[in-house]
């Protein structure tokens, strides 16, 4: 008979009994024909108890149970992601693609709204300054108020319900069927291992929230206006010398002063070099007055006479 009345005869009932071991072989069976047609199969595998233990897969699983809408049904998945049925689960920006094994291997798609940008500068300004590493972020080593922030109900990283859509193709008439619960679920046991996808499903670069902390310790050390440097007295006490100050010490960057010229004393013309003055002489002569050319000239006739005459 049909799960749901009608079939098997006509009347109304269950299907047979599958037991989970019958299962799994079939769902092994249809993995195995997707490989081949090229899906990277993805198995969500959890051991023990818990479903998830990190900090973002618990904050993630945390978040969907706060709403009365889905507390009430995510607890039918809660079996079916312990004991292995969630056979493939793959995040990307915006949904989820799983396949569960139930008395067939039904396929869930989930669609998750894009964090808006509004909200993601929110939390940027907010986390400014206040988370160490990309190694805390992503290990969920955050201070309680980063962790305030990015898991706030309304404000933070996680969807909202109505942010969530979500179908399967089983059966059930449900909105959230147990196939679909136990996809929730792996999401968050899946952000265990691999928490940088939270941001790959919201549209988000994690990165930013590291860069945004650089720029804020960047602005604290320069809006005050003043480097962190040791003043020349303590550089003094450490090296154990003694510095001038800052403005001594700075070199004069001012252009060098002209300087004036001295006047100095001629040196005395030696007799080697009286021909040679001789001759500059007579040369500025010829371009004296033509009186004091010709006063110069009766000078030089009269020296030629006498010598004449002495001879």
């Amino acid at each position: 008979m049909g799960r749901y009345g009608y079939g098997y005869g006509g009347g109304y009932g269950w299907k047979p009994y599958v037991s989970v071991a019958e299962r799994r072989r079939k769902a092994a069976k249809q993995l195995a024909a997707l490989q081949k047609k090229g899906l990277d199969v993805q198995p969500v595998s959890i051991a023990g108890n818990k479903i998830a233990k990190t900090f973002w897969g618990v904050a993630w699983c945390d978040h969907l149970e706060s709403f009365s809408d889905y507390s009430n049904r995510l607890p039918r998945g809660r079996t079916y992601v312990r004991n292995g049925s969630v056979c493939h689960l793959a995040i990307a920006q915006g949904s989820i693609d799983a396949r569960v094994s139930g008395s067939e291997l039904y396929t869930v798609k989930i669609q998750i709204t894009k964090l808006t940008a509004t909200k993601w500068k929110v939390i940027k300004q907010q986390s400014a300054g206040k988370i160490g590493s990309l190694l805390e972020l992503l290990q969920g080593k955050l201070s309680d108020q980063v962790m305030r922030i990015v898991t706030d109900r309304k404000e933070g990283l996680f969807p909202l319900p109505k942010e969530i859509s979500f179908k399967c193709d089983c059966p059930d008439w449900a909105g959230m069927c147990k196939h679909i619960a136990a996809v929730m679920y792996g999401v968050g046991a899946r952000l265990d291992a691999s928490p940088e996808l939270l941001f790959t499903l919201r549209g988000v670069d994690h990165q930013e929230l590291i860069a945004v902390d650089a720029e804020a310790a960047l602005s604290t050390a320069t809006t005050s206006g003043k480097s962190k440097q040791l003043a020349a007295s303590d550089l003094s006490d450490v090296f154990g010398i003694d510095l001038t100050s800052t403005d001594e010490a700075s070199p004069d960057t001012s252009p060098p002063k002209k300087r004036k010229r001295v006047a100095t004393e001629k040196p005395e013309i030696t007799k080697s070099k009286a021909k040679k003055v001789t001759k500059k002489e007579a040369a500025a002569r010829k371009k004296k007055s033509p009186t004091e050319a010709a006063t110069t000239g009766d000078a030089i006739v009269k020296r030629k006479a006498v010598k004449k005459k002495k001879k």
